[in-house]
């Protein structure tokens, strides 16, 4: 890390706006080793490999027609904030007019902070399917952090290759339900527009932001339901040893998690999980792959804990 880019990167930062974008994602990058992306021919095949093999196996277990994203890129870290920076750009664009300081005080911090929390994440992501929320078209993408890949896959003392498969599973997942349901980005985008609205006017809509809690619960329960389900081997251990590994985070790491909500996107997993569990344990894996079928079959936030409610609401094929 190179303290000093860091800090003439945010002390440079300048423009009319309350972040300044190209400068938080340089500084983001002066606090980040990129990692390599050097891949063997070995690596290479094996990332393409575990990919389509998990488009075809979450089609078979899940029931679900969808296809892969034309971009799936193995990345360094820099690689993912540059992907990445543009995404928080587009979500954060309308509160620009909310900077409650002296303009170059608060530019300054904003880009202060938002290229830690990038510098943060690029640590730290594995994989992600992005569904480019609020980008013009329809693109998605599916990216793999090979640097973080290798180090975690150290760290746990697991087989990086099995490893890698079971991370390709749960993106491939994601893959699946937004092909499934075409209808999920757009609706995804007007919940987190409404939310951003309500702040550009100085109020928060709690509803709005529940309403986004509660289907990115579904996406993620959905996907970690798949991800077990299709995986081709025994996932246990190394869902406990990542589980394990998060506990025990020092204080600053869970500090920067909880301002992330890093800690609600693992109560997704666990509350989403736990309701796609019991919904596919009556109806199997393609049953609960019907909640795509129409943005009225998700469940809502009373049904989540209440799998029988939806079971009794929604039928068993689209």
């Amino acid at each position: 890390m190179s303290l000093y880019r860091v800090v003439r990167a945010v002390a440079d930062s300048s423009g009319d706006r309350p972040i300044d974008w190209a400068a938080a994602a340089e500084a983001a990058k002066a606090a980040t080793d990129p990692g390599s992306v050097a891949l063997s021919e070995t690596q290479r095949a094996g990332y393409a490999r575990d990919v389509r093999e998990a488009r075809d196996r979450v089609r078979e277990v899940a029931a679900v027609e969808f296809d892969l994203p034309d971009t799936v890129e193995v990345q360094h870290r820099h690689h993912w904030i540059d992907a990445n920076v543009d995404t928080f750009r587009r979500v954060m664009a309308p509160l620009e007019g909310q900077t409650g300081m002296v303009p170059g005080v608060a530019r300054t911090v904003n880009t202060g902070t938002m290229g830690l929390m990038l510098a943060f994440l690029a640590n730290n992501v594995l994989g992600q399917y992005d569904p480019l929320l609020l980008a013009d078209g329809d693109d998605h993408a599916l990216y793999f952090v090979h640097p973080n890949i290798g180090r975690v896959a150290g760290l746990l003392d697991v087989d990086e290759d099995r490893f890698r498969r079971w991370i390709a599973f749960h993106e491939v997942a994601h893959a699946a339900e937004f092909g499934a349901a075409p209808w999920l980005s757009t609706h995804l985008e007007s919940q987190m527009q409404e939310g951003i609205e309500a702040l550009t006017e100085g109020r928060l809509n709690r509803d709005a932001l529940q309403e986004v809690n509660v289907t990115m619960t579904a996406v993620e329960g959905y996907a970690e339901l798949v991800m077990d389900r299709a995986f081709d081997s025994e996932y246990a251990d190394l869902r406990e040893k990542l589980e394990a590994r998060r506990r025990g985070r020092g204080p600053i790491g869970k500090l920067v998690r909880r301002l992330l909500g890093l800690g609600m996107k693992r109560r997704q997993y666990e509350r989403g999980k736990a309701f796609f569990e019991r919904v596919a344990d009556e109806r199997g894996v393609h049953g609960a792959s019907v909640v795509w079928s129409d943005p009225d079959y998700l469940p809502t936030d009373e049904e989540l804990d209440d799998p029988a409610a939806w079971l009794a609401r929604v039928p068993a094929e689209p």
